[in-house]
């Protein structure tokens, strides 16, 4: 990706994580998604400890202000790994073998594979204090030239049903929804009853 650029008067575009913003992004990344990950991976200090252990810096791209404070980050996936990803000894390190086993299966369900020519999106969060600022929306401009930049084809995400500002986002952003996955018995787990597959293509 090129360097840092301007993304608006107060939005600053970047490449990958930066060391000291690792623990601000694990912190952020739970409050995000902490009703989807409260079961598999709370409490919310050990969910915490998990993120920092296992963020991949390279699988992200950070929205900072002009002198440097962390705002947010959109991570993805590829074959090489995953902006929170992690194995089941990373599990155990922080949960112990007997949470691990649990928690790793309950993950699992969660879990999407990598397509070819497609960019996996892996979560876009912004920090409290940013958020209303149009953080969200320059990180998700900046994953569609990120992947355009790199000859992907496409982008895909998922959206839960709990969120639908999110969905009307990727709506007016080009996103179309393919299809459909309900929880059935394991919505209660997550706190959402259906996550909507949706996929912008990007030009050739």
């Amino acid at each position: 990706m090129a360097p840092p650029e301007q993304a608006s008067r107060a939005i600053v575009i970047e490449a990958g994580l930066r060391p000291e913003h690792r623990a601000l992004a694990a912190e952020d990344y739970w409050q995000a998604f902490a009703r989807k990950l409260r079961y598999p991976l709370g409490p919310k200090h050990k969910a915490i400890a998990f993120f920092d252990r296992v963020i991949q810096p390279d699988h992200a791209i950070s929205a900072l202000s002009p002198n440097g404070d962390f705002l947010g980050a959109a991570g993805f996936k590829s074959p090489a790994g995953s902006f929170i990803g992690g194995s089941f000894r990373d599990l155990a390190g922080v949960y112990g073998t007997l949470g691990a086993a649990w928690r790793g299966g309950l993950v699992s369900c969660l879990e999407r594979d990598c397509e070819a020519g497609t960019l996996l999106m892996d979560g876009i969060f912004v920090a409290p204090e940013a958020r209303g600022c149009g953080v969200g929306t320059a990180l998700l401009h900046a994953i569609l030239r990120h992947a355009e930049a790199t000859g992907l084809t496409r982008v895909r995400l998922d959206v839960i049903d709990t969120n639908p500002r999110a969905r009307a986002l990727y709506e007016r952003e080009g996103f179309i929804a393919q299809r459909e996955q309900a929880l059935d018995l394991l919505a209660p787990v997550f706190g959402f009853s259906s996550a909507t597959e949706m996929v912008r293509a990007l030009p050739r």
